[in-house]
């Protein structure tokens, strides 16, 4: 990378008439409507910024131009029908990271889109293969999840898939190795941070966008604006996450989400 980058995290968009791939809240909050997804990426654009993907960024054949990178998780639909359309009308690029064993599933890409959205120019990573905790595996289920979900959605593509994106960002040291050892080139987290040129690529951070953000507050995340109180509340969660575990950390998480 030639300068830093944030680097954006997005899920399902939600479009008029149709039901998010999941119906709980601890899902729902992050799915952003299409119509705020696209003034999000107009006021990008026209603050004189791009929308990059994770090899561009990483390879540092970006333009001088600032630049946002843009990443979305999961694999549902709408990164076809909605975001490469949204995308496609203002040339930004951006990474779509999948979770092999959805493909096909209601409301997730086919392996036909999959290679649709591939055609189109995009980049795809690996969600991994069932979407578990990483951190929370012992090293046989952690190879399977990570060097199987890249073979699966290598055979769909047709192309080699080099970037990795760590469900529930839960990201350890053998995370990393094991994604080394695969022939990955970079692994994504949910560790909140603007990635630098000295920035580990098997550590990189990312920013959530969430559902109801406001545009101009998306532009300022963009610009690695207002990162550090985000930083501050996530140094609170991960150490209750450390405190309790995933499993009781994920249960109380979603009663208070219940309760909103």
């Amino acid at each position: 990378m030639q300068r830093g980058h944030v680097f954006l995290m997005y899920h399902e968009l939600g479009m008029p008439g149709r039901k998010p791939f999941l119906d709980e809240p601890g899902y729902v909050r992050y799915v952003v409507h299409e119509s705020d997804f696209r003034q999000q990426l107009r006021l990008m654009k026209e603050s004189g910024m791009r929308g990059l993907n994770v090899g561009e960024a990483l390879a540092g054949t970006a333009s001088q131009e600032p630049g946002v990178v843009l990443t979305f998780d999961d694999g549902c639909e709408t990164d076809l029908l909605a975001a490469a359309p949204a995308l496609q009308s203002l040339n930004f690029d951006a990474t779509f990271y999948v979770v092999s064993d959805f493909v096909g599933q209601p409301g997730i890409l086919s392996s036909s889109q999959l290679r649709a959205l591939s055609e189109m120019g995009f980049e795809v990573g690996s969600h991994s293969k069932t979407h578990a905790y990483l951190t929370d595996l012992d090293p046989s289920r952690l190879r399977d999840e990570i060097l199987n979900s890249k073979d699966r959605l290598e055979q769909i593509l047709g192309r080699r898939v080099e970037h990795f994106s760590c469900p529930g960002g839960r990201w350890n040291r053998a995370v990393a190795e094991m994604c080394r050892e695969a022939g990955y080139r970079s692994v994504v987290t949910s560790r909140i941070g603007k990635n630098l040129p000295a920035t580990d690529r098997f550590q990189l951070r990312r920013v959530v966008v969430q559902r109801n953000t406001a545009a101009h507050a998306v532009l300022a995340l963009a610009r690695g604006q207002g990162l550090g109180l985000l930083q501050a509340r996530q140094t609170l969660l991960d150490a209750a996450k450390s405190l309790v575990g995933n499993s009781i950390y994920e249960r109380f998480r979603s009663a208070m989400l219940h309760t909103e």
